[in-house]
């Protein structure tokens, strides 16, 4: 099924308020969101690794992305845009649940981190006036409501020379028995009802609309668990999840 037409309307209440329901546990490790811990380091080190290499700087600095205005879209609880502003960047973490910024905002006070985060939607965000060097949505694109219409958003906001990274998952059979069936019903590694396969992105149907978009395919790479140690690593399969980078024309 291709990404449905733009209605100007991405938010889905439904699956706001399934998410807003793990507040709670959100930055608990061994918790319902342990999978999304898990994955944190390979994609920070995703962001991290090609914004340094476009910038020129050494990745494993401390302050990698020093200077760096970054939004992190979908922000949830804000377990990836703490890391990034550790590493230097500018955060703007936005998210459409209030119980979710409250999360990420008490957090960030805990660790003494500097971060905005806005209970806004993303459509609010106007490109005259908000413009990042890095736009990044990792994990949030298979929740939306319009796929087109959340994309074009999130492309509208990235700053000329700037970069957009997002993670999502493919529409296969093979993601439906893995991070459905497998990861959802049998292991219940995640709760039942996290994902709809109908809502897979496929990454030519991404790729097609970041190219509408006018930005630049820079890299598609393939992401993948391994069952009995529970780690994430890169690999050249995308047939289940992926990530991938574009650039401002």
């Amino acid at each position: 099924m291709p990404l449905t037409s733009a209605t100007g309307n991405t938010a889905d209440a439904e699956e706001i308020e399934r998410f807003e329901r793990l507040a709670d546990d959100w930055w608990n490790p061994s918790g319902r969101m342990a999978l999304l811990h898990r994955l944190n380091p390979l994609r920070i080190g995703y962001i991290r690794d090609g914004l340094a290499r476009e910038l020129g700087r050494d990745p494993l600095t401390p302050q990698a992305l020093e200077g760096v205005r970054l939004l992190d879209v979908g922000c949830g609880g804000g377990v990836l845009s703490e890391p990034l502003a550790r590493l230097g960047a500018q955060v703007t973490g936005i998210d459409e649940s209030t119980d979710l910024i409250a999360v990420a905002q008490a957090h960030a006070e805990g660790q003494s981190l500097e971060i905005d985060y806005r209970r806004v939607s993303l459509e609010d965000l106007n490109p005259s006036e908000h413009l990042f060097d890095a736009v990044v949505s990792m994990e949030v694109l298979e929740h939306v409501a319009d796929p087109t219409t959340f994309i074009a958003a999130c492309s509208s906001l990235v700053a000329p020379s700037g970069k957009l990274f997002m993670a999502t998952i493919n529409r296969t059979s093979k993601s439906y028995a893995l991070a459905i069936l497998g990861a959802e019903y049998m292991l219940r590694w995640v709760p039942v009802g996290t994902h709809q396969w109908q809502k897979f992105v496929k990454p030519s149907e991404l790729a097609r609309a970041l190219r509408s978009a006018k930005l630049e395919i820079d890299d598609l790479t393939g992401v993948a668990l391994n069952p009995l140690s529970r780690n994430w690593r890169c690999v050249k399969d995308t047939s289940v999840n992926y990530m991938i980078t574009a650039s401002r024309l």
